[in-house]
């Protein structure tokens, strides 16, 4: 039997692709305006995220993050990516189709639309670029676990 919500109604299940913005939907926080179509058409985005394989572990981070921490002190603390696994210091690895490194605090870089997983892409080129002081984030599951994503730029 599924699990119900608070009106009685059965929940949506999580799975893979399941994709969310801080506070809902993206559209919903910040409708779009003339202006911001940007958002829609940048080819390329400096992106950061935090993966979590358990979502106890992601609500953790989120609670760093509500509570003001930096989101690449975060990303140190919470990321459970492969490069922190048996890997040297300063080594950079290719994770299916993530570009990580140990020391960057969640930094991918710049990653044009295609060259991600589309459950993160989607979420990621819908999001405004901010500074990891003050991040405007997003979250998807994957394959790979929970993500917290934030964008630092759009070209």
């Amino acid at each position: 039997m599924a699990p119900k919500n608070n009106k009685g109604k059965a929940k949506e299940p999580e799975k893979a692709g399941a994709a969310k913005v801080k506070g809902g939907s993206y559209r919903a926080i910040f409708p779009i305006q003339h202006a911001d179509l940007h958002y829609h058409t940048a080819q390329s985005i400096n992106v950061r995220h935090i993966l979590c394989e358990k979502h106890a572990k992601k609500e953790e981070a989120l609670a760093k993050l509500n509570a003001g921490v930096k989101f690449d002190e975060v990303a140190r603390e919470f990321s459970e990516d492969k490069a922190r696994q048996g890997q040297s210091f300063n080594a950079t690895v290719h994770v299916r189709g993530f570009l990580t490194t140990f020391v960057t605090g969640g930094s991918l870089g710049w990653k044009t639309r295609g060259g991600l997983m589309p459950e993160f892409e989607n979420v990621a080129f819908e999001l405004p670029a901010s500074t990891t002081n003050s991040p405007k984030w997003g979250e998807a599951k994957t394959s790979e676990g929970y993500h917290i994503i934030m964008v630092e730029g759009r070209k």
